[in-house]
């Protein structure tokens, strides 16, 4: 690997010495303060066996108050089962009005006013449903399955070492003056292994950086911003789409509402990628680089044992891989895109939209990483037989133990929070008080990203938030006829930009050693110092970007318009 430690004789700069201990003092106060608020934070799994217990004791004072709510419901037909009923009946029905003895065809979705009162998940019908369903919660959260495929391609790619190399080959071919946006790019673009980016990219710039005579922890700190702050988007779809995407299903399935697509925020996803980017540029050539001055080091710097690479296999193995893929393009290609193609519609023709194509997006990206990891390791000798490949995906299975454990928790606390009914009674009133107070659509939506925002202080990770959010807050934009794809969009904005100031973000002390390599001084309060501008300015222009992209009305994604 390419080295990433900074030389021990190394002299930061005195006035950027001085300069920012002025700023770690006068922050260091507040980053206490949020450093012991954040040690009282539960884990996230944790956290979610408190919001059931908090859940079980709500819904037994609201259901003993007797609250209740009477709302207009749309009401989806099983079309779908109705006509292969009629099928295996030979044909025979035919629905007709009962009023004029007509035959009709059947509707979408039926409209009827519904009441729904707190149910207390304290009472015997509560306690029943929490034992008897547990295991089905689980089995019914497809977010796991999503997962566990999305991610067993990927693993194999990561261990064999093709992450590393095409981050490396990028770095190694970037003209100087396009440095920072190349690195902060590969960074927004790494979110597909989100690991990679992290432990890799970010040391990795830092070198890079120093390489050409510019201050390292700058291009520390670019990378970081790519990698953290503009974490929600990205030209792929990602492992995190999925996960979103069906735990927006999950919610909307609750009101009735079609299932959103993993595609639902595609455009605005490439569209963000490409320009937060070059605000993460201007905001380092502009002011990061600026304030951290020249860095000094007396001696050139060395390159790290550990980190030596076989540049001749390495280069055989990115030439596996770029085959490897090329296969796997034409083949999808071939299954997609002709006439009659198995992964059109069997009726309409189409490719984009509810079709085979859309839903098997993941499982094909999955399977280039997977074919491509293989391939790669191959030709760089890095896997060697069939054994090491199985042994690559079940370690990758084995680090998601942790996630799997909170999704458990997840799958219960958004099945029986539905079950109590309060999602549909905050609902409700919530949107009864919106309508009333005539807010534009908008300003709520840019609210709701502000609330997220700060909330990702104590509470990093989009996953867990949003399994929180969505049930409660997608029903409320739908009354204002916000699509839950806006709000799933504004999700994105408010969620990102704190990652990279959190000292609760995982990978905050692993970004503060990466800096003491280069200052020894260095604490957490340097790297809140240089992330704050990468943090403000992202999400203004992110703010900017949704707010005229709200205006104008553009689809977010295929098939995904603004409003409902």
């Amino acid at each position: 690997m390419v080295s990433d430690g900074a030389n021990s004789s190394a002299k930061p700069n005195r006035a950027t010495k001085s300069k920012d201990a002025g700023i770690s003092n006068e922050s260091g106060r507040f980053l206490n303060s949020i450093e012991r608020l954040g040690n009282k934070i539960p884990n996230p799994t944790i956290m979610f066996v408190y919001l059931i217990a908090f859940v079980a004791v709500l819904s037994a004072i609201l259901s003993w108050a007797n609250v209740k709510v009477t709302d207009t419901v749309m009401t989806p037909v099983p079309t779908e089962q109705l006509q292969q009923l009629n099928d295996s009946l030979g044909g025979t029905l035919v629905p007709f009005d009962t009023s004029t003895g007509l035959a009709v065809t059947l509707p979408d979705y039926t409209v009827s006013e519904q009441t729904f009162a707190a149910r207390s998940l304290l009472s015997a019908d509560g306690v029943q449903v929490f034992f008897s369903s547990f295991v089905d919660n689980f089995a019914a959260f497809s977010v796991v399955a999503v997962v566990l495929i999305a991610m067993g391609g990927v693993g194999v790619a990561e261990h064999a070492g093709l992450m590393a190399a095409l981050i490396r080959k990028i770095v190694n071919v970037a003209p100087r003056w396009s440095l920072a946006f190349i690195l902060i790019f590969v960074g927004v673009i790494s979110s597909v292994a989100s690991d990679a980016g992290y432990l890799i990219l970010i040391p990795l710039s830092a070198a890079a950086f120093l390489s050409v005579g510019r201050h390292p922890l700058a291009g520390m700190a670019a990378a970081f911003a790519g990698v953290g702050a503009i974490f929600g988007v990205n030209l792929l779809i990602t492992p995190t789409d999925s996960m979103m995407t069906e735990i927006t299903n999950e919610a909307l399935g609750n009101i009735g509402a079609q299932p959103l697509a993993v595609t639902a925020n595609f455009y605005f996803g490439i569209v963000c990628s490409v320009v937060l980017a070059l605000v993460a540029v201007l905001v380092t050539v502009k002011i990061v680089e600026p304030r951290l001055g020249k860095y000094e080091m007396s001696d050139p710097l060395a390159a790290d044992a550990e980190g030596e690479i076989d540049a001749a296999a390495e280069a055989r193995g990115l030439r596996f891989a770029l085959w490897s893929f090329l296969v796997v393009v034409l083949g999808v290609l071939a299954i997609s895109l002709p006439p009659g193609a198995p992964l059109r519609d069997t009726e309409t023709g189409e490719l984009i939209g509810a079709t085979p194509f859309m839903a098997s997006l993941i499982f094909i990206i999955s399977l280039a990483f997977l074919i491509c990891g293989i391939f790669y390791g191959i030709g760089a000798k890095t896997l060697r037989g069939g054994d090491e490949v199985v042994g690559a995906i079940s370690k990758t299975f084995a680090s998601l133990g942790g996630l799997l454990v909170m999704f458990l928790m997840i799958a219960q606390f958004i099945a029986l929070f539905n079950w109590t009914n309060l999602p549909t009674i905050a609902a409700v009133e919530a949107a009864q008080l919106l309508e009333r107070a005539s807010i534009p659509a908008v300003l709520l939506l840019i609210a709701f990203i502000l609330v997220i925002f700060l909330l990702d202080i104590i509470l990093p990770g989009l996953v867990p938030k949003w399994a929180i959010f969505a049930p409660i807050f997608l029903p409320i934009f739908a009354s204002l006829d916000v699509a839950p794809q806006t709000l799933l969009a504004a999700y994105r904005v408010g969620d990102s930009p704190m990652n990279v100031l959190t000292p609760l973000m995982v990978y905050m002390p692993f970004i503060v050693t990466i800096a003491q390599r280069y200052k020894k001084d260095a604490g957490i309060g340097t790297v809140i110092a240089l992330m704050i501008p990468y943090a403000l300015w992202i999400l203004v222009a992110w703010i900017g970007i949704f707010g005229a992209w709200f205006l104008l009305g553009i689809p977010w994604g295929p098939g995904a318009p603004v409003n409902m």
